[in-house]
């Protein structure tokens, strides 16, 4: 926990020819450590804490009179432990992992101890702790060690990543969970011990006997081994595989047992079931267990599933950002103080204490709510793959697709494959079929319409046995609109933002900064008139309610009136869902309808031909399988990720991605990191890296180029200070990105200079905006 204490101190000068050389430390006040408890030093031994001390007269402990703590302070090359004084009357609470204020510089800044030691090696003066906030030990040394090592994978600091791992306190939860704590511990040595759901499970058929390999992952995990796999889960919403016979039942047989049956009632997806299935597995060897899922509505189902398997309420806790801080802090101290076994949630949850941590669970890694949108943006999956290796925990990463990273994981051997048979494939999964422009060219003008007349009679049709699924990429009505005579996109006359329609009644409205263009006029050519260029789903069901009378429709998106809908009846209905949004069928739907199959793939990022895959089947896995359920692909997509939904194959899609960006050096198979802000920012942080260039790996610095202001990091129509003039002109300093990439087993030398030179910036409070991101999602 020392930290690179050389590089925290550098600043001043570093000279860079083609290699990076030492940068050589300057007073210790430009960095702001003059009258603080600073870091350790160097060279000079350990030193008696009281020799040089400041105490005003203030009674120090007695024993392990120092504290050494980790600071909320922002700037790099302040990033890394202090020393302080235990004051005699703080020696009690001032443990490990509590919330501390020290004194730094002219203010009190909080953080947290993670060391009592006899002796410090800082060679100047000590002060004392201001004040223990809390005696919670929120901050478990497993927790710390991860933080640290997120830290330094993506080139951040360890306050920002304390940030994220750690719910802001709330008193009186904490008060809550000592009488609790006390409660608890009366009950324990009043009462027998109650038999743990490890040693009561409910008997019900394995979810994981039609996958190769599945039943001895579950043997090993309760061995308390550390399997790691990458499982490739079967379409299904309320069925269980391993009672799976006869390809042609329908999923509403009342086949199975009282278990199963309370499932499929419920609507619980398989992979849930499994998930649940895999975590009995991990406590009855004697561990905890932790998942994370992209939303709320997954994690409901998950603890629905966790019910189902037997699991008390008292046994799990769902750890949810959107609960708010109070609930929040309450399930987090439940983890840590041991009380539940098995931790719940969403993104957040990622760096819970969960205590003796034998199994963690990632669901859905290709979706966006995964990845953190704050610095240092690590990814759940990295991160849940660290927290595997350095605890030696199992790790199970599961999801409807599979991604180009999860893949890299199979390909390097860290992971193996979870995945069944064809023969079982073919007899969970629906019916696939694709219409493009070929497929029904025989239908005329009919063709280009948005629903063919072919998916409108397979969905009158199957609106007869259930509901009906329609896939739609965009929310909202006319989210995309142009001019309606030369067909130029319509923007925004203030910040040159698209313009869209927000409801039919409506005026068209810019989507960047919301105001209104009711006198809109077309820049190229003069008209008035617009046109719709992509069609919402609010629109979408409003087109479906006319097609279709007396046919009830829900609507389901974060912009719909209901927001989205988490599950809905049997009975026959039209379910308009954006990607991600799409509800539980209770009983599974007879048919999709995904719709745009252009737009979904028609991104030009590194992932969109994946994530346009991952949508379609986490939508096709709803359908009821075999004859009884059928999915429909509308449009001209990408022939890539057509043919692999059609042949329900994400993992030679993956694989054949993975392939090519090998070939190419772009990532997963490079390490990469993306340097955007202003110009002379970024130049200044990607010169003191001293990357050499070498076609033959890959390694080197592309760029830079300028980007959107939207995607800098800088909002919508955001603009730099005037940086020249061309002509007379005066040009704008637009944000810029530069991207450095390196093979893999250089990532995290990338890693360290990144932060070295990040250290030095903000030691000589160099100007401009620098957002530094290893592992983006794309490249530029």
């Amino acid at each position: 926990m020392n930290g690179d204490v050389g590089q925290a101190r550098a600043a001043g000068r570093a000279v860079h020819d083609e290699e990076p050389q030492a940068m050589a430390p300057e007073d210790g006040a430009l960095l702001g450590l003059d009258e603080v408890g600073a870091g350790p030093g160097r060279g000079k031994g350990r030193q008696n804490p009281l020799d040089k001390a400041e105490t005003n007269g203030i009674p120090i402990a007695e024993t392990l009179p120092v504290a050494r703590v980790v600071l909320d302070l922002q700037p790099a090359h302040l990033d890394q432990p202090y020393d302080y004084l235990v004051p005699a009357t703080m020696s009690d609470d001032a443990q490990p992992g509590v919330r501390i204020k020290a004194r730094f510089g002219r203010q009190d800044v909080a953080g947290y101890v993670v060391a009592r030691q006899e002796t410090s090696d800082h060679d100047g003066r000590l002060v004392p702790l201001r004040r223990v906030v809390s005696g919670e030990r929120v901050l478990t040394p497993q927790v710390l060690g991860l933080c640290r090592a997120v830290a330094d994978r993506y080139a951040g600091t360890l306050a920002d990543v304390l940030r994220l791992a750690l719910p802001p306190r709330h008193a009186r939860v904490e008060k809550e969970a000592v009488v609790e704590s006390v409660t608890v511990v009366e009950s324990v040595t009043a009462v027998e011990p109650v038999e743990t759901p490890a040693t009561t499970p409910r008997q019900q058929p394995s979810a994981w006997s039609p996958y190769r390999g599945g039943e001895a992952y579950l043997r090993r995990i309760r061995a308390g081994e550390a399997p790691r796999a990458v499982w490739s889960a079967l379409p299904g919403v309320g069925t269980d595989p391993g009672t799976q016979g006869d390809a042609d039942a329908n999923v509403d047989t009342d086949a199975g047992t009282e278990a199963d049956t309370e499932a499929r009632g419920a609507g619980t997806p398989h992979w849930a079931a499994a998930v649940a299935q895999a975590v009995r597995s991990c406590v009855a060897g004697g561990r905890g267990a932790l998942v994370v899922v992209p939303d709320a509505r997954d994690a409901a189902r998950v603890t629905a599933a966790l019910e189902g398997a037997g699991f008390r309420a008292d046994d799990v806790v769902r750890l949810l950002a959107d609960d708010g801080p109070a609930p929040r802090y309450r399930a987090f101290l439940r983890a840590l103080r041991g009380t539940a076994r098995v931790v719940v949630g969403t993104r957040a949850a990622m760096f819970a204490p969960v205590a003796d941590l034998g199994l963690v669970v990632l669901w859905g890694d290709g979706e966006e709510t995964l990845a953190e949108p704050h610095a240092p943006y690590p990814h759940a999956r990295d991160v849940l793959a660290l927290r595997a290796e350095r605890e030696t925990a199992a790790f199970l990463l599961g999801s409807p697709g599979r991604t180009v990273q999860a893949q890299a994981l199979l390909a390097s051997g860290w992971a193996r494959e979870l995945a069944a048979p064809r023969d079982v494939l073919r007899a969970r999964a629906p019916r696939v079929r694709a219409l493009t422009s070929v497929e029904l060219a025989r239908d005329g003008a009919a063709a280009a319409a948005r629903l063919p007349s072919t998916a409108w009679r397979a969905a009158r049709e199957a609106l007869e046995r259930g509901p009906v699924l329609v896939q739609v990429p965009r929310s909202g009505y006319l989210p995309v609109m142009a001019c309606s005579r030369c067909r130029v996109a319509a923007r925004c006359g203030h910040c040159h933002g698209p313009l869209g329609l927000p409801h039919a009644d409506g005026a068209p409205q810019c989507t960047w900064c919301g105001r209104l263009a009711g006198g809109w006029r077309c820049e190229e050519c003069g008209w008035t008139g617009l046109r719709s260029v992509r069609v919402g789903s609010a629109r979408t069901a409003e087109e479906l309610g006319r097609a279709f009378t007396g046919v009830p429709v829900r609507l389901s998106s974060a912009s719909a009136p209901g927001g989205v809908l988490d599950a809905v009846p049997a009975a026959p209905a039209l379910v308009v869902a954006t990607p991600g949004a799409e509800p539980v069928a209770e009983g599974g739907y007879a048919i999709a309808l995904l719709l745009d199959a252009a737009v979904m793939t028609g991104g030009t990022g590194l992932a969109a031909g994946t994530e346009a895959l991952h949508r379609w089947l986490a939508a096709a896995s709803l359908v009821r399988p075999g004859p009884q359920g059928q999915v429909l692909l509308v449009g001209d997509g990408a022939p890539g990720p057509t043919q692999a939904l059609v042949r329900w194959d994400p993992a030679g899609f993956a694989q054949r991605e993975l392939d090519e960006r090998a070939e190419l050096h772009l990532p997963p198979a490079v390490r990469v990191a993306a340097v955007t802000g202003d110009r002379v920012a970024v130049d200044a942080v990607v010169g003191r890296v001293g990357l050499r260039e070498d076609p033959g790996t890959g390694s080197g610095v592309l760029g830079p180029v300028e980007v959107d202001p939207e995607s800098s990091g800088r909002g919508p129509g955001a603009r730099g200070p005037a940086s020249g003039s061309r002509g007379g002109v005066q040009a704008l300093d637009l944000p810029v990105r530069t991207v450095l990439r390196v093979p893999l087993a250089q990532g995290d030398e990338l890693a360290r200079r990144l932060r070295a030179s990040l250290a030095v910036r903000s030691a000589r409070r160099e100007g401009g905006t620098v957002r530094v991101q290893l592992d983006p999602k794309e490249m530029l």
